[in-house]
């Protein structure tokens, strides 16, 4: 027995790859050559997964520009403006730091007509290549990411639906189709749901915190919607508080938002636990039973800084919730992407693959420790 390793899901792109997502992002070019080189990027980042020790692995996102826009050239309704983001409550603190900071320049439609399928073959295509690419690296512990229904609709605006409840719920009913096709492909189910906590910070940032735990109680009923029938221990939920560096004060706590989230169908539960935000949450696992059947997926490293966590660091990390959940109920992972937008890497490529691998070794640590 031992700890198990994984990530989040991004992983950082090639400078070629790049080009191409941006290329085919800005004119719908490129496609072909596209396809072709994010093939083979699948394949890179697999086998470099498997050789740095990574239990689970994915496709690193490398044929996607981000987890959460990617649905707007495979479902019709996105044909609208582009919207920026709402600038966070912390930044709005801190003007002259948010000036600094470098946005993504991928689009980001508005909704404004009826959702439905256009191209489910891009899905099918991308189950197909990670599969395959696993194989070909020897490894059958797979996941797969795809955006939540309340984080589609954080990121492509609505402008077609009479209310933000109808838009998540047309969302819900479409895209669990993609979610049923990757728990029928053998494949675990990552369902990525940033908005049931960094939308706090951002475009729920008017509301009372009981306001927004309404928001994300009805986010999260529905995903369990759109995920009924598919077995919790093929899914997993990741949270987080945003991928960057910046001061994050007005995030919710993590006790605050903890039973809504625990509420969600799938097992496993992802949290950012190594930044210094929110580091120290692992307490609050001294008051909150982990309910049966559920596993905590707690980041030990941190994907905004290009620090490299000592090994030690990252196994004191996994015993403190180990010893609070199970060791049983305990897989280490990162606090996030480490190229949540393919065109904008906090961490350099080669320092986020070290990070992985010390974080390998800190589940080594721990696992002694704790099976001693």
């Amino acid at each position: 027995m031992r700890i198990l390793t994984t990530h989040v899901g991004s992983l950082p792109r090639p400078d070629d790859l790049v080009a191409l997502l941006r290329q085919h992002d800005a004119a719908g070019s490129a496609a072909e050559a596209l396809a072709a080189r994010a093939r083979s990027a699948v394949d890179d980042a697999v086998r470099a997964q498997v050789a740095a020790g990574i239990d689970i692995v994915n496709d690193g996102e490398q044929g996607r520009t981000d987890y959460s826009t990617y649905i707007k050239d495979r479902l019709t309704g996105f044909e609208g403006e582009h919207a920026d983001q709402v600038v966070g409550a912390d930044l709005k603190e801190f003007p002259e730091f948010a000036a600094r900071r470098r946005a993504s320049v991928f689009r980001r439609p508005t909704c404004t007509g009826p959702i439905a399928w256009k191209d489910f073959d891009a899905v099918e295509r991308d189950i197909r290549g990670l599969a395959e690419a696993a194989r070909r690296a020897g490894s059958d512990n797979v996941f797969m990411t795809a955006v939540s229904p309340g984080q589609a609709a954080r990121f492509l605006l609505n402008r077609h639906y009479p209310t933000d409840e109808a838009y998540v719920g047309a969302l819900a009913e479409v895209l669990k189709r993609e979610y049923a096709a990757i728990v029928g492909a053998g494949l675990v189910l990552q369902l990525d749901c940033p908005d049931l906590a960094s939308g706090r910070n951002n475009q729920f940032q008017h509301l009372t915190l009981r306001e927004f735990q309404k928001v994300a109680a009805m986010h999260v009923e529905a995903l369990n919607h759109a995920v009924a029938g598919l077995p919790p221990e093929r899914m997993r939920l990741h949270i987080c508080w945003g991928n960057y560096e910046g001061p994050h004060h007005h995030d919710v706590p993590l006790r605050d938002i903890l039973p809504i989230l625990l509420a969600a169908r799938p097992a496993g539960l992802s949290v950012e636990a190594a930044n210094p935000r929110h580091a120290h949450e692992w307490s609050v696992f001294e008051d909150v039973r982990l309910p049966a059947g559920k596993v905590i997926i707690p980041g030990v490293l941190d994907t905004t800084t290009n620090f490299i966590e000592h090994p030690e660091l990252v196994a004191q990390r996994i015993v403190q919730y180990a010893r609070l959940v199970g060791r049983e109920n305990v897989i280490a992972s990162a606090d996030c992407g480490f190229a949540t937008f393919a065109d904008t890497p906090t961490v350099d490529p080669k320092i986020a693959w070290a990070k992985l691998g010390t974080m390998v070794e800190g589940a080594r640590l721990a696992s002694r420790t704790l099976w001693k």
